[in-house]
């Protein structure tokens, strides 16, 4: 990073690090990290999607918490800079949530956003 320039962050709960985890586990691919991406699309303009990969790439921010790793490209990094990776658990499903200071509005579905 350039001199000067502030560090960029990306945060992921404890719960979310478990369930990360534990998707990996069942999936028989216990060293998978997981991939935070934001590409376009959704109803709100961005979406985030997510995915178990082997290895981070070149570029990517890792961040690691309790064992686990997860992966977010330079180019999804400047959508999610600041945000929070956290596993939400409901009656009527369960999911990763993105806690995003950047968003400016969102679906209901909670995995589109828009920014300013």
């Amino acid at each position: 990073m350039p001199d000067g320039q502030p560090a960029r962050a990306f945060h992921v709960t404890p719960r979310a690090a478990e369930e990360i985890a534990a998707i990996a586990a069942r999936e028989g691919r216990a060293q998978a990290g997981l991939r935070v991406t934001v590409s376009a699309g959704g109803c709100s303009g961005l979406q985030y999607g997510f995915a178990l990969e082997d290895a981070a790439g070149e570029d990517d921010l890792v961040v690691a918490q309790n064992g686990t790793r997860v992966f977010v490209d330079a180019v999804s990094l400047d959508f999610l800079d600041g945000s929070q990776l956290d596993w939400h658990e409901a009656l009527i499903g369960s999911h990763f949530v993105v806690r995003n200071p950047q968003a400016v509005s969102g679906c209901g579905c909670g995995v589109s956003f828009a920014v300013a």
